[in-house]
């Protein structure tokens, strides 16, 4: 059975995608200290966590059997990724179930501050009816400065235009052709500052956007700015945004995080033109169902050994991209493996070299499974989708990846060639109607080989009475051959000979097999 352990009170309806699958056992966990953990997590499989649950590198070193960590929600900052992607842990999040959420928080944060709601209420509970004292100001035909145009970002600015303002934003990783599909004007950084009279932040917390909002860029604002954050805490110096709030500078600001939580002790909390919520932006029913599922589902995939779509400690893999590779992967990894069992010598090289339709999609993903095939049948070490490239590097090898418009006939072809301290081989493949797998040639030799099973690699030359004498050796030992391919270039010359077979042909019966005149070589290859 697999195992894994659930934190943090993560949605019970979320995990139905875990609880179905028959050979998966599902641990509620309690709240539990570090040293708990540690303690517990070995004999686990999967854990997933919300942001309540530390996974720090004690933990990860301690876990013998984990093979991903998933998060319910979309921050990562609770889990040490450096610590999971050495020990080949894959970290999944479930980056699109809470985005309705986090978005129309940020817009009843806008909006209540605009209108001074919360103070408004507290002071109405006092007993006091003062109409005076909280007149605000209305939304339309204000500009709102938006900090980072991914899901969430887009979606605000989606809302806001729907409130009639003027929007604007800043996101060096969104080309202007998106931001125009969105309405949106694209502006540098400094450019929100000075021209919005609302700011909403929607970026990760990165060593590059830690404080990003601090003194210096409070001053380039407009006087009577207001200030919005429902992202990550840290973003914005607490510190600097005191002493803007109490000079006037900024007019307000709404935060539903800190950059240390709980808190329930900041000086912010004492300013009347500051209001706070306690992390809320995902807190719906919606969307901690949405989350859970999501996640479960990817953890479901990662234990299966599948590729899952939204990873952290790999590149994420759009599913547009995914659908387009996807029915390829299978034979990449097949590729790298085939390899890894016929080249010879120390490798220094592997270039994987895409043709055809392939040629004109995201196949990266695609290189990550040769690398991982070709590295899992000769290290000791637990080798996916996380750490191939890793080891790759660290032992020297380099991975390279290149398109060609040609396919030699095919609507897509892969072709995999390792460069080794004694030799250099080739093996391609293609898929024939989207599903079935093919090898169709090895070192130039054309053939049509499914990869999986036990297959017999003989290289050997072009003459008689060779495939004869290597069928009655193997059926010497009641071994069954199911299917027999043979490739030549030219008469007489070398050629290549592919048996499967129903069990691996034993060592002895590979010797004699060698010794059959004509015959080059011979391995057994396990696919």
């Amino acid at each position: 059975m697999l195992k894994v352990l659930v934190m943090d009170g993560v949605s019970e309806e979320g995990l139905v995608p875990l609880r179905r699958e028959e050979d998966i056992e599902v641990v509620i966990g309690q709240k539990m200290t570090e040293d708990d953990l540690v303690q517990v997590i070995p004999e686990y499989d999967a854990l997933i966590v919300r942001s309540a649950t530390k996974v720090t590198r004690r933990v990860v070193e301690a876990a013998q059997n984990l093979k991903v960590i998933g998060r319910a929600g979309v921050g990562v900052d609770n889990i040490d990724l450096e610590a999971a992607t050495t020990r080949g842990i894959l970290v999944v999040n479930a980056p699109d179930g809470n985005t309705i959420a986090a978005t129309e928080h940020t817009i009843a944060m806008m909006l209540a501050l605009a209108r001074n709601i919360p103070q408004a209420v507290a002071r109405l509970k006092e007993g006091v009816w003062d109409k005076k004292a909280f007149i605000g100001v209305e939304l339309r035909d204000k500009t709102l400065g938006i900090i980072g145009l991914g899901r969430i970002g887009s979606a605000v600015a989606k809302r806001a235009q729907a409130l009639e303002m003027n929007v604007i934003a800043y996101d060096p990783f969104i080309n202007e052709e998106k931001a125009a599909s969105l309405a949106v004007e694209l502006v540098a950084l400094e450019d929100v500052y000075r021209r919005s009279d609302f700011i909403t932040v929607h970026l990760p917390k990165t060593k590059e956007s830690y404080h990003m909002i601090g003194d210096e860029a409070f001053a380039l604002m407009k006087d009577g700015v207001r200030i919005i954050n429902c992202a990550r805490g840290g973003i914005i110096d607490e510190e600097a945004l005191y002493r803007a709030l109490v000079s006037g500078k900024v007019a307000g600001a709404a935060l539903d995080v800190f950059e240390k939580e709980p808190n329930t002790e900041s000086p912010l909390l004492s300013l009347p033109n500051f209001i706070a919520t306690p992390h809320l932006g995902a807190s719906t029913r919606e969307a901690q169902l949405n989350v859970a599922v999501d996640v479960s589902g990817e953890i479901v995939a990662a234990l299966r050994g599948k590729l899952v779509k939204n990873t952290v400690n790999i590149p994420s893999i759009s599913p547009q991209v995914l659908s387009a590779v996807r029915p390829y992967l299978g034979l990449a990894e097949k590729l790298g493996k085939l390899q890894a069992q016929l080249v010879t010598g120390r490798i220094r090289k592997i270039e994987v070299v895409y043709s055809g339709e392939l040629a004109r999609q995201e196949v990266s993903p695609l290189t990550t499974a040769v690398v991982k095939g070709l590295l899992d049948p000769i290290l000791q070490e637990t080798v996916n989708f996380v750490n191939a490239p890793v080891l790759a590097k660290n032992r020297g090898i380099q991975v390279f990846q290149a398109v060609d418009g040609e396919a030699e006939g095919y609507a897509s072809l892969i072709t995999v060639k390792v460069y080794s301290d004694k030799a250099e081989k080739s093996v391609a493949g293609t898929l024939f109607g989207k599903q079935d797998p093919r090898v169709v040639m090895i070192d130039g030799y054309r053939i049509d080989v499914d990869p999986s099973g036990h297959i017999l690699y003989v290289p050997h030359i072009d003459k008689p009475r060779i495939i004869g004498p290597v069928g009655l050796l193997i059926g010497k030992h009641d071994i069954n051959i199911a299917a027999m391919q043979v490739g030549r270039k030219e008469i007489g010359g070398k050629a290549i000979m592919m048996l499967s077979v129903d069990a691996p042909v034993p060592e002895e019966t590979l010797g004699e097999i060698a010794q059959v005149d004509g015959v080059l070589d011979v391995k057994m290859v396990h696919l």
